[in-house]
């Protein structure tokens, strides 16, 4: 196992406390940006994200993650008056009051006990065990969208290490987010302003949306399992044929796609054959467990936009199969040089493959 601990252990690094963003920018779009420019080896700084129009060209199409964060976090109280955090994680498929739950003090419940959200006797949960870290919990009545909105609040990244506010409300959301599902946010939206999307539309860039509910999992550092099998957690996506139609249309006309994020990126990759160059997999709904590392060939996107990741992630891996391992652990290096943000509420980075 030599071989495999010392390989992840470059995928770490030390960070101080000060450079993680707990809280955003004033501005959506004044965080820095780094650029990676991989053709030509370079990596360079620039001052404001909403100077990314300079960085892009009449004709590129940008692929944007429309998932919506749910209130998925809600304050569970037992009969005995203990108050249990639960973060909803995903409804069974095939039994619709059973869910997966990220929850706190587990092992205090008995096997069918009940428990409530404040502020309401309609809906009950009732604890059905512990599989490794997620509990499970059956309802009374399916939940709602709404009952999320009523009853929770914004379940907001862990190394935040506080309570979401009203803030979080709306600035853990990016401007293109209206299908809710998700327990937390493709972070590389969140620099997009209104205006600023205006003005790229205005620039002749494109804009194009996938849907992948992203689950708790991004949090999560590597597992061996994980490495030695090459599968993640599983997560849902959607995709319409127009869509892909676009898709395709830009690699015929050998134009550029720019995934906005390693979510947008891990669908595009997922739905495309590398054998016959296209955007072939069946429109609609599916699900995907890709796991990228360097070794692998990411073909789908010439650009990704994103954020700088947990050490030892799958996400900074993805980036690092996408730009290559020398490049980015120079880039993260430099960002930390440089004292730039860090994480969901950081600064941003650019990385051009072409």
């Amino acid at each position: 196992m030599k071989d495999l601990h010392d390989t992840l252990k470059e995928y770490h690094f030390d960070l101080d406390e000060n450079l993680i963003a707990k809280y955003p920018n004033q501005q959506r779009d004044a965080s820095r940006l780094m650029v990676v420019d991989c053709p030509k080896q370079e990596i360079r700084i620039i001052p404001h994200f909403y100077e990314i129009k300079q960085e892009l060209n009449l004709g590129d199409l940008l692929v944007f993650n429309r998932t919506r964060v749910s209130k998925r976090r809600i304050f569970l109280y037992s009969e005995k008056g203990r108050v249990h955090e639960a973060l909803f994680l995903q409804q069974d498929p095939y039994d619709s009051l059973l869910w997966q739950v990220m929850l706190r003090k587990p092992k205090k419940l008995r096997y069918n006990e009940c428990l409530l959200p404040q502020y309401t006797q309609d809906l009950q949960f009732y604890f059905m065990g512990q599989e490794s870290k997620v509990s499970f919990l059956r309802s009374n009545r399916v939940v709602l969208e709404e009952d999320f909105e009523r009853l929770g609040t914004t379940p907001i990244p862990p190394y935040f290490k506080r309570a979401a506010n009203t803030e979080d409300e709306v600035r853990y959301q990016t401007i293109f987010a209206d299908t809710p599902g998700s327990v937390a946010a493709p972070t590389a939206g969140l620099h997009f302003t209104l205006a600023l999307k205006d003005e790229l539309k205005k620039q002749g860039v494109e804009f194009a949306a996938v849907n992948l509910q992203i689950g708790y999992g991004t949090f999560s550092p590597i597992s061996e399992e994980q490495w030695q099998s090459k599968t993640l957690h599983r997560e849902s996506y959607d995709i319409s044929e127009k869509v892909i139609e676009k898709l395709n249309l830009q690699k015929k006309d050998a134009k550029r796609i720019v995934s906005v994020g390693t979510t947008s990126l891990r669908v595009l990759e997922s739905i495309y054959s590398a054998t016959e160059k296209t955007f072939t997999n069946v429109v609609g709904a599916g699900e995907t467990e890709l796991f990228l590392s360097p070794g692998d060939t990411v073909q789908a996107a010439e650009a990704l936009i994103t954020n700088f990741h947990l050490p030892g992630s799958s996400l900074l891996l993805l980036v690092a199969a996408f730009a290559g391992k020398e490049l980015i652990l120079e880039a993260y290096h430099k960002a930390i040089e440089a004292k730039m943000r860090f994480f969901s509420y950081g600064d941003a980075m650019l990385i051009l493959r072409a």
